[in-house]
């Protein structure tokens, strides 16, 4: 099983135990990947299901084109959600946050536009940004793809959800660490999610701590050097996994 190719589905493409492919599934799974009829693979379904699926035609071809065969039994998500609020960096760096913390576990992304944001992303860019999480997922065996939500202000952001572990993160301030929070749970009462919310290039404003902390935000440290703002979500959702999966 673990040297079958997967490749990630959305769950309405499956109709009375088939698979119907897009035309891009179709090129990917015929062209680039060379299957044909009777070979199998694994799809995931993006909410938690995998299965393995076999061609029953040579693509491309008129629908149905796959049969789902059997549900694969895996586990591969963490015991909780991580909810990863981030502050859009600069360039191209919010790609990189999603592909690594993807791999680590995150199930939703919720970018903001803060006071020191730079970026300003289309419709383009958030496409792409939401193909990378399901390229990770598919290659780190998620079970789950993570959402991304579309680009909100800071103050939308930080109220689109809302949890008794929340916390932001700031690099200035003698605030208790995160690891040292994340220890401080016991065994049995590990949260059903954690929300993190990370800075932009010189971090949150005065006023944005201050916002967070009245909407019920803990503000916490990563430790005692000044990360960049594509360091810190990959190292805040590491400490949380090291936790929680040790």
């Amino acid at each position: 099983m673990v040297q079958l190719q997967r490749i990630a589905i959305a769950p309405e493409q499956i109709q009375n135990e088939h698979l119907i492919l897009t035309a891009e599934q179709q090129h990917y799974l015929g062209r680039v990947l060379r299957l044909k009829q009777g070979d199998r693979f694994i799809i995931i379904e993006g909410n938690g299901q995998w299965w393995i699926a076999e061609l029953i035609v040579n693509l491309p071809a008129a629908s149905p084109q796959v049969k789902l065969i059997e549900i694969v039994s895996i586990q591969t998500e963490l015991p909780l959600e991580i909810i990863l609020i981030v502050a859009l960096p600069k360039g191209d760096g919010f790609e990189e946050v999603v592909r690594c913390c993807t791999e680590l576990g995150v199930t939703q992304f919720i970018p903001v536009i803060s006071a020191r944001t730079v970026l300003k992303p289309s419709s383009q860019k958030v496409e792409r940004w939401r193909r990378i999480a399901t390229e990770s997922a598919e290659q780190s065996e998620r079970q789950i793809i993570p959402t991304i939500s579309d680009p909100v202000s800071f103050q939308q952001g930080l109220l689109t959800l809302q949890s008794s572990d929340q916390y932001i993160c700031e690099a200035r301030g003698n605030y208790q660490s995160l690891m040292q929070e994340l220890i401080s749970f016991e065994t049995g009462k590990i949260p059903d999610k954690i929300i993190i919310a990370t800075g932009p290039e010189g971090g949150w404003t005065e006023e944005e701590i201050e916002y967070a902390i009245a909407i019920g935000f803990q503000p916490i440290s990563l430790g005692k050097r000044i990360l960049r703002a594509v360091t810190a979500p990959i190292v805040a959702v590491s400490q949380i996994v090291g936790i929680m999966e040790k």
